[in-house]
Parts: C-alpha cells; sequence; structure tokens
C-alpha cells in the first residue's frame, strides 16, 4: 500500500520589506531558511516518523511586495534559481528525508528587472523536481503576460509541471489559483494525484471563497489538497493575526482529514493514502469525474480569445496602475461579448 503522513506547516512569516536594503534583506532570508532548519527535526517528532511530504506557507521566506516596486521587489526579495537558498533548501529536504514544497520569488536571467513567483519541491536526495511559475496574479508579473517569448524558452511543458515521485504525482498551486478550476484541472489532466497548496490567507470563521475551492478541486480531480497557510505576518502595515491559521488537508472525495488552529503548528498533518486514490480514479463511478469528462464539449469555448490578453507586460513596466488597466479593459470586453452585464 502506498500511504504516508504529510504536514501542512504552518509558519509565521517575518518579511524583509522594512530591510534597510537588499544586503540586509538576504540576510533576513537567510535568517528565515535557517529557522525552518531547525523547525523541521521537530515537527517530523510531532507529527512522525512517516513524514514525507511537508508543504511550507506561501512566500514565507519573504513576505510579499506591499505594493513595492517589481524591479526593487526583485533586487530586495527574489531568489537566484540556482542560489545559495536553494541549495539551503535541497539539503534540508535531504536531511529530514522528505519532500519539500515551497514558494518564493525568483528572478530570470531571461528577463530581467522582474521577478515570477515560483513553487518548488525538493525530493529527499535533494534534486529539484518541479518548479512552478504562478500563472495568474493581481499585481506581479506572470509567464502568460511574456507568453510567446516564455515558451520559446522553456516550452510548453513548463507551464503545468507534473513531478511523478515514489510518493504519486504532484502538482502546485500557488495560493488564489485554487480559486481557478481551468487551471487546476490542467494539472489534474496531466496526473496530478496530491495537490501542495501554499497559502496565505485570512483566518475568518465560515467558509471563505479559498475554503471553498479547496474542497471543490479535491472533489472534481479526485486528489488530495495539502494546503499550508501563515501564522501571521510581522512587520506590515496591517494587523499580523489577519493571515493566521487554518492550514489543511483535504482527500479526494473533499473531506477535511485535518485543520489547524491559530499559531505556527504541525497539527495539519494526515495520511495520503494513494493506493485508495488510484482504486477509486479506476472504478467507474458517477462521482468519478475525471473518466466522464467530455472535452470536445469545452474546447470552443474555452478556445475563445480576447480575454486577458497574453503578452501584456512586454515592453510595459509592470506597476499597479496597468494591472488595474488591463483589468478594466478585460470586464469593458466582456460586457461586449455579452459574458457580464453593465451595472444596473
Amino acid at each position: 500500500m502506498l500511504q504516508y503522513r504529510a504536514v501542512a506547516l504552518q509558519l509565521r512569516c517575518y518579511p524583509v520589506n522594512f530591510a534597510a536594503g537588499s544586503a540586509e534583506a538576504r540576510q533576513l532570508i537567510a535568517g528565515n531558511i535557517a529557522r525552518l532548519g531547525r523547525v523541521l527535526p521537530g515537527m517530523k517528532v510531532a507529527a512522525g516518523d512517516d513524514v514525507r511530504l511537508v508543504v511550507l506557507p506561501e512566500y514565507v521566506f519573504t513576505g510579499f511586495p506591499l505594493g513595492t516596486s517589481t524591479g526593487e521587489w526583485a533586487s530586495r526579495a527574489a531568489l537566484d534559481p540556482n542560489g545559495p537558498e536553494y541549495e539551503t533548501l535541497a539539503r534540508l529536504a535531504s536531511d529530514n528525508d522528505v519532500y519539500l514544497c515551497g514558494n518564493a520569488y525568483e528572478t530570470d536571467a531571461h528577463f530581467p528587472g522582474i521577478f515570477f513567483q515560483a513553487c518548488f519541491v525538493f525530493d529527499p536526495a535533494g534534486s529539484r523536481v518541479l518548479r512552478y511559475r504562478r500563472l495568474t496574479s493581481m499585481f506581479a508579473p506572470t509567464p502568460h503576460d511574456y507568453w510567446d517569448r516564455y515558451l520559446e524558452i522553456y516550452g510548453k511543458e513548463s507551464i503545468f509541471p507534473v513531478a511523478r515521485t515514489p510518493i504519486g504525482n504532484l502538482a502546485v498551486i500557488a495560493s488564489e489559483e485554487i480559486q481557478y478550476p481551468e487551471l487546476v484541472r490542467c494539472f489534474a489532466l496531466r496526473g496530478a494525484e496530491v495537490l501542495c497548496h501554499p497559502s496565505s490567507e485570512p483566518l475568518m470563521t465560515g467558509l471563505t471563497p479559498k475554503d471553498v475551492a479547496k474542497r471543490a478541486r479535491a472533489i472534481e480531480n479526485l486528489a488530495y489538497v495539502v494546503s499550508a497557510n501563515t501564522a501571521g505576518i510581522e512587520n506590515i502595515p496591517f494587523l499580523e493575526e489577519t493571515c493566521d491559521g487554518l492550514s489543511k488537508i483535504i482527500d479526494f472525495q473533499g473531506r477535511v482529514l485535518v485543520e489547524a488552529g491559530p499559531g505556527e503548528s504541525a497539527a495539519a498533518a494526515a495520511d495520503i493514502n494513494i493506493t485508495a486514490l488510484r482504486r477509486y480514479r479506476n472504478r467507474p463511478d458517477m462521482n468519478n469525474f475525471l473518466s466522464r469528462m467530455r472535452m470536445e464539449l469545452f474546447a470552443e469555448t474555452y478556445g475563445r480569445k480576447g480575454f486577458y490578453p497574453a503578452n501584456n507586460l512586454e515592453g510595459v513596466t509592470p506597476e499597479r496602475e496597468h494591472f488595474k488597466t488591463t483589468q478594466r479593459e478585460v470586464i469593458a470586453r466582456l460586457r461586449e461579448l455579452g459574458v457580464i452585464e453593465p451595472e444596473a
């Protein structure tokens, strides 16, 4: 039987926004990664020696730009894809004998002056088995914003990567992307069985849109969701505990197996049963949605263009007002197409 323990590790974020400069920011990042190194051995004691997968919260080593310009944030907080921070993370995966999944901003020599928000998975040998760059973001560059050039450099296989590993087929979805069913389905149709979800989201009573989305994505794709939230964010201009708690693991039928309370915690730990998942996926059933997909029905609708434009940042400085203007233009286009109606 292929079954193991996974942990959605809930950690506090110590951001670099107010560091005196890039050098101090780099020291803070190194300190945050070193702190993770101190946490992981104790996490295995708390959660069990059979932990094989650890998912970290979104941007836990740096915080988020918070209005900082793209160029400044790239200099201050974005990691070199082959730099020392990733080398240390690879070593932590190896030292603790886990698949380590996380999220960070990173630079790209082909796209100077900007950053991409990237997700990674390192295996227990310390090898990076997955790099995914976030495709949907409100105020940050994505591969889609440089689409033609990005595909020419990296190819289509780089867009929705799935790591086929001894613990199952892993994919990573960043933060709000869990709310885009089309995006997550692209991973499922490439074989994803476990959806790792680094996130940083408000602690609220009742179901939030993201919580509904996590359950829905698990059900419709017959996949586990391992969702790690921050345990608060220090030293930023809003209340530090806003994004805190409720890290969770959801099974392939949408059942919440475990959910953490607020604060730093390894409590969101549960068994991932890949054998049961594969048995379910191979059984004729009304709820076996992957086997009931009639793709021809959707091809024409999803093949339409003229919504959010590709190559949107070519020749443009990626500032917040540009993203807002683009969205306003898309909304106007949706009205023209009859997708949405004007305000009453």
